[in-house]
């Protein structure tokens, strides 16, 4: 396992977010599982490292306002504290150039002396709880400060330089971007291809920690019917696939995302279209699901709709042996010693909650800007849950797909694409 050093840069927010959540975000792929995390953030003209940690497991979890900079994430354990010692001080193993050698894009450290002073340095001023910087005095946490009255010494090192030149990239090979032929197409559609491929394509959702429910049919929300039983039409939906997701973490360990799939492809292709298509047809599909769980639903058909999802989850479960022993997998984790007899029980029970309290829509998509992702974010988030300060997440993939033009060299991690 590799050790290596993840600097928040000015970001203080971010740095205590890492240690409040207990998540690590990276802006580019390369650390694993057990790999140690030394954090270090730059309050004011000095970096310091004031806590460090082991990375769990990848998760799609990302508390920061930037969350779209970290395309890969880590929950943490072993959480550790310091008092904050300046980061700089690898200089004495590092020599002129030990920034681009230690803490360039958290690489990892190979040089048995820097590491050795990393783990001298933080062993000898060890807190229980995480230093809070003077400046940083108006955020909330989830630990008790420990006192930051006592000014902490300054060395003359010298600073960590602001651009650190980047190593040469590797280029694997070129791509061009093409048009998927539409949603659903058999061969080249969207859907077809993200359903086949989900687990290559969304690290974020280990296989082992998740549970995938392509068959959109077996989903339908409960809809709403007149005084002559005949039901509204426009009110219910159906979601392309369901996944649920298992944290054991987590206060609810089950979460459940309605995953929406949705192509502009090749008949789409004005920005006219794609406008319209967007706010009369996309935005109010994922409104309709958010809506289904919300409190603005009258309690009764959300309730029947909860236990139809919840047993029709359970159904499927149980229609398959792998899926049957992947899930009571879950539920032993969660109670061990629990008898056979009681997993469904439970099973029924974290489903029910997870419809209730932990909801999340997932857009799935060829083209989407930063800013019609914010826009959609804040719509879904809108709609609340039954539990306190609890309301409907969102998130936003965008998936394209590549031809290949050329390959260079198969062991290179980077490709280039270009869309004509």
């Amino acid at each position: 396992m590799s050790v290596r050093i993840l600097h928040c840069g000015k970001s203080i927010e971010n740095y205590y977010l890492c240690i409040n959540e207990k998540v690590a975000g990276f802006a580019r792929r390369g650390p694993t599982s057990g790999d140690t995390i030394y954090f270090v953030v730059k309050p004011e003209k000095k970096a310091y490292c004031g806590a460090r940690a082991v990375l769990s497991e990848i998760t799609d979890k990302r508390p920061w306002q930037d969350a779209d900079s970290y395309p890969q994430a880590f929950t943490l354990e072993n959480l550790e504290f310091c008092k904050p010692f300046e980061i700089n001080i690898l200089s004495s193993v590092g020599g002129q150039h030990w920034n681009l050698k230690y803490l360039q894009g958290a690489k990892a450290i190979n040089d048995p002396n820097a590491l050795d002073v990393l783990d001298r340095c933080f062993s000898e001023v060890k807190l229980d709880k995480p230093y809070i910087f003077e400046t940083t005095r108006h955020f909330i946490f989830d630990f008790e400060e420990v006192d930051s009255d006592e000014d902490i010494e300054l060395g003359d090192h010298a600073e960590i330089a602001e651009d650190l030149s980047e190593s040469k990239l590797n280029i694997m090979g070129t791509f061009l971007t093409i048009k998927f032929r539409s949603e659903q197409h058999a061969v080249s559609g969207l859907e077809t291809l993200v359903n086949e491929n989900f687990y290559e394509l969304f690290d974020d959702f280990p296989e082992n920690r998740t549970l995938l429910i392509s068959d959109n049919r077996m989903f339908k929300t409960a809809g709403i019917t007149s005084t002559k039983n005949e039901r509204v039409s426009g009110v219910s939906g159906i979601p392309d696939a369901l996944l649920v997701r298992f944290d054991k973490g987590d206060s609810c360990p089950f979460q459940i995302n309605l995953i929406e799939y949705e192509c502009y492809g090749e008949t789409r292709s004005k920005s006219v279209d794609k406008f319209n298509y967007l706010n009369g047809h996309i935005i109010p599909q994922l409104m309709r699901f958010a809506s289904t769980f919300s409190v603005v639903t009258d309690g009764a058909i959300r309730d029947q709709t909860v236990r139809a999802w919840t047993q029709k989850v359970i159904d499927y479960v149980y229609s398959n042996d792998d899926v049957t022993e992947k899930v009571s997998g879950w539920i032993r984790m969660l109670y061990p010693g629990i008898r056979e007899q009681q997993i469904s029980l439970h099973l029924n029970h974290l489903l029910e909650q997870a419809f209730r309290t932990n909801i999340r829509v997932v857009l799935i998509i060829d083209e989407l800007t930063p800013e019609q992702r914010d826009t959609i974010r804040n719509v879904i988030n809108s709609f609340k849950l039954d539990a306190p300060s609890s309301s409907v997440d969102f998130a936003a993939y965008v998936v394209r797909l590549q031809q290949r033009i050329n390959v260079i060299n198969t062991d290179a991690e980077y490709a280039i694409s270009v869309q004509k």
